[in-house]
């Protein structure tokens, strides 16, 4: 189970739209890896949110616990705000179009994610779907036989402790994604947690967390787990 909201990332030229994102990142690398994996998130009930899940299928991730929200648009990746507008915007679904430019047009400071040359539409984080505890309570009612809970997403106090009782329940291993000089909540401590790059562009990190993620759902030992994930990305440990 992967916590997070997913984007939707429009197609280029004649290739495959698809989803962005760390927690889509992570769940499409877990289930490249072999895992079933579902993904607990938000997104907007609108023609966006039917591409991205369109998409999410294509992955082989499930989206049985992804939640419609009315009174917020999917996120959008987008080429960054300036003079490609027009042409990121000519690939969009009509209704994500629509979207997009209304973001555009507030000009605001482009909300570009770093090392990508993209931006998400809307760019401010109150104006996209968000999760609470008791969206993540409810999902995990369909989904009783949850082994690796991967927390993707910055998660209040009270979403944070949802998460722990249900691994408290069903002896769950935790992974909380933080980002750089970020703390996880207190109902977390115990967690592997793991730091993500403040630029990761090619999706490795998000990989080697799917990878490390399957190894544990097939019961390999955390340390195992690891060492396995990050010699298949060609990483290194370092020695001290």
């Amino acid at each position: 189970m992967v916590v997070g909201c997913p984007s939707y990332r429009p197609p280029e030229g004649a290739g495959p739209d698809g989803v962005g994102g760390i927690a889509a990142g992570v769940a499409a690398a877990a289930a490249a890896a072999g895992a079933e994996v579902q993904l607990v998130g938000r997104i907007g009930d609108d023609a966006a949110g039917d591409a991205l899940v369109l998409a999410l299928g294509r992955a082989g991730v499930g989206h049985a616990a992804m939640l419609r929200d009315p009174g917020h648009p999917t996120p959008i990746l987008v080429a960054e705000a300036g003079a490609g507008d027009d042409d990121a915007l000519a690939d969009l679904p009509a209704g994500a179009a629509l979207v997009a430019q209304a973001a555009l047009d507030e000009e605001r400071g482009p909300g570009v994610v770093a090392g990508t040359g993209e931006v998400v539409l809307p760019e401010r984080p109150d104006e996209r779907p968000h999760l609470e505890a008791a969206d993540i309570e409810l999902a995990v009612r369909y989904l009783p036989e949850v082994r690796v809970i991967v927390v993707a997403m910055a998660l209040d106090e009270a979403a944070a402790r949802v998460v722990a009782e249900e691994a408290a329940a069903t002896g769950a291993a935790v992974i909380v994604i933080v980002a750089p000089g970020t703390s996880i909540p207190d109902a977390l401590t115990g967690a592997t947690v793991l730091e993500a790059p403040a630029s990761d562009p090619d999706g490795a990190f998000a990989r080697l967390v799917g990878a490390f993620a399957a190894a544990l759902d097939a019961g390999a030992s955390a340390a195992e787990a690891f060492r396995s994930a990050a010699a298949g990305a060609g990483w290194e440990s370092a020695s001290a």
